[in-house]
């Protein structure tokens, strides 16, 4: 039942006059007409009193509106008038009432209005049929809206992710709190919540409020039951939610669901300006959930009943009208969630922000999204962040596309090299001599690759990033950063790009498309919906010769490179990337893998890892060696 202070009913008259002669001269049926439709006119603009002295009992009719206006609020009324009948002193108006029911279907009905002469005017004679034929004295409307259970976000096997769950409430009655500061700090303690933010909510609530400090699982909420539980003033209803399986199970991807917050309500006004839902339902507050609201959600229906206006009766009501709610659709992600499990394990042993995506090799679809607690999980789709040497897929590309060297060709690999007077360097200024380009690359040899990079024309890392998909404007229900590398750049700033500093970046989700793109030989869009239209054209990828000599390279840097702790998860191929960023001396820096299994247990995969902050490549390897051991 929607239960509101009075609001200000706004409603809105059609009155289509149909008359029908009945034993009455036209100037009494107009008169007829003129009277009906003044009280509809008074009513409909929001002035109930004004229409009230247009009826035999003013007092009444004022109440009688009013009381509507509670029972049905925020609705707005179109009044239709049909067919007019006047026998002497008295008249009937036949007319039909459509409310617009607030975050809910219409509800239509036909009505009459009598009317009864009153010297030379009409007035409409007060009685509760008025508002409704069902409505008798002592009566009033009840209205209960209901919204059908939620459709589903399955995975890739079209099971739901999301499961009716029991939550528990952790709150606070302020009628039974004896030592504000001590509750509030015990609470913080236990939940992470700012005692401060806690004390000042106690502070503002009302008498009898419940007010809320953080919703926990029932597992969640065991862990901290001990230190919580026997506190004044600490209270623990239940509830029922749908969740995912766990608190971060893809959440940059599929979001959540909640009780309706004033931007979401705000987000699904129509052309009229009217919302769709109302507070109190449960909806998508981020993610899949909120990008398919509609489709998700459904369409609520109602119930409208006439009850006593004396609640001591007890009067459970009788219904005289419904419209049942409509089930929304379910969508289909390709998540796969034993994939999605065995990432959520691996970035949670690290204590940095950390993510992993993981995508099928020549589909495109996103099988994983994940990030860990001290992670903002959207940077995992749409993080922006310098590559560091997992760019050097893409320059490799560059140079192997360009036709001017082999994996085989000798190049220098000099501990630091020199461009427009800036010195590039090694990590720790290694120097390997002069040795293969797949070693250059399996050992991640910065001066090898600016000082081949920076000979290639200005565009052409650009044009390598791009055949992977770098840059383009996917169209997607929740944005991938598609990365971003210029075409001309120059001096300093091309070398730096080389090995994924200087201009440019990437979001893990894309480097798992490049890794896919490699891994596949056909680049694919990101696909986060089964059966959506296409995120964008697939891009049209390297030359197969191209491929065809890269590959080795990635495998060699797990074989006796960089990310040689890998070397026993399978056919796996990879670069190891460290992006150094900020201003200070040394500079922080993060840390990079991108690749891809070939047979592994779950198929062939793609993925990047990104730890930020990680100082070193080597926190990321660590990270995928967990992940490819979590999948078996």
């Amino acid at each position: 039942m929607l239960n509101r202070r009075r609001p200000a009913l706004l409603l809105t008259a059609a009155l289509l006059a149909a008359p029908l002669l009945t034993a009455c001269s036209g100037s009494a049926q107009e008169d007829v007409t003129a009277a009906a439709q003044g009280f509809f006119d008074d009513w409909t603009g929001g002035h109930p009193e004004a229409a009230a002295k247009r009826t035999t009992d003013a007092a009444a009719t004022t109440a009688l509106l009013e009381q509507t206006a509670e029972d049905l609020p925020d609705a707005t009324l179109k009044a239709s008038v049909g067919k007019v009948s006047v026998k002497d002193d008295t008249a009937t108006v036949a007319w039909k009432a459509t409310w617009d029911l607030a975050a809910a279907p219409d509800w239509s009905y036909a009505a009459t209005l009598d009317l009864k002469k009153s010297g030379d005017s009409w007035k409409v004679v007060s009685e509760p049929t008025i508002v409704s034929p069902e409505l008798d004295k002592g009566q009033h409307l009840v209205l209960t809206r209901s919204l059908p259970d939620r459709a589903a976000i399955t995975d890739a096997t079209g099971q739901p992710l999301f499961t009716p769950t029991e939550v528990v409430n952790v709150g606070v009655d302020p009628a039974q709190v004896t030592d504000l500061p001590a509750l509030a700090a015990a609470l913080g303690a236990a939940t992470g919540i700012d005692p401060q933010q806690i004390i000042t909510d106690v502070q503002k609530a009302k008498p009898g409020q419940f007010v809320p400090v953080i919703t926990l699982r029932r597992p969640d909420f065991e862990a901290i039951r001990a230190q919580v539980f026997d506190l004044p003033g600490a209270v623990f209803p239940t509830d029922t939610r749908l969740l995912a399986p766990s608190s971060r199970f893809a959440l940059a991807l599929l979001g959540r669901v909640g009780g309706a917050t004033a931007e979401v309500i705000d987000d699904s006004k129509g052309s009229d300006g009217k919302p769709r839902y109302a507070a109190g339902d449960q909806l998508g507050l981020s993610g899949l959930q909120k990008a398919f609201q509609e489709q998700l959600t459904g369409t609520p229906g109602f119930t409208v009943a006439v009850a006593s206006t004396d609640a001591s009766t007890g009067d459970q009501g009788r219904q005289i009208a419904s419209v049942a709610p409509k089930p929304g659709t379910p969508i289909q992600t390709p998540l796969v969630p034993a994939i999605q499990n065995a990432a959520d394990a691996a970035v949670a042993g690290q204590q940095l922000p950390t993510h992993i995506v993981v995508v099928r090799p020549g589909t495109g679809e996103v099988l994983a999204v994940s990030s860990n607690p001290a992670a903002d999980p959207g940077n995992a789709l749409r993080g922006q962040f310098p590559p560091g040497s997992s760019m050097k897929t893409m320059t490799a590309t560059a140079l192997l596309s360009a036709g001017t060297v082999t994996p085989d060709t000798t190049v220098p690999c000099p501990g630091t090299t020199t461009v427009d007077g800036r010195e590039f360097e090694n990590e720790d200024q290694f120097d390997l001599g002069t040795v293969s380009l797949t070693e250059a690359f399996a050992q991640s040899c910065n001066t090898s690759f600016i000082q081949l990079g920076v000979q290639l024309p200005d565009d052409a890392l650009a044009k390598a990033a791009a055949s992977y998909g770098v840059g383009s404007d996917w169209h997607l229900p929740i944005g991938i950063f598609s990365g971003t590398v210029p075409a001309d750049a120059t001096g300093t700033t091309k070398a730096a790009d080389q090995i994924g500093q200087g201009q440019v970046l990437m979001s893990p989700a894309q480097m798992a498309l490049v890794a896919a793109g490699i891994a596949s030989g056909k680049p694919a869009a990101p696909v986060e919906v089964v059966g959506a239209d296409a995120a964008g054209p697939a891009p049209t990828g390297p030359a197969q010769q191209v491929l065809d000599a890269l590959r080795p390279m990635m495998r060699q840097v797990v074989l006796t490179g960089t990310a040689k702790a890998l070397g026993d998860r399978g056919e796996v191929y990879g670069k190891t990337g460290t992006a150094e960023f900020g201003d200070k001396t040394p500079p922080d820096a993060h840390g990079w893998f991108v690749g891809y299994q070939l047979g592994g247990p779950q198929g062939d995969i793609a993925f990047a890892c990104l730890v930020e902050g990680g100082q070193s490549s080597s926190a990321a390897v660590a990270v995928i060696d967990a992940f490819l051991g979590n999948l078996g």
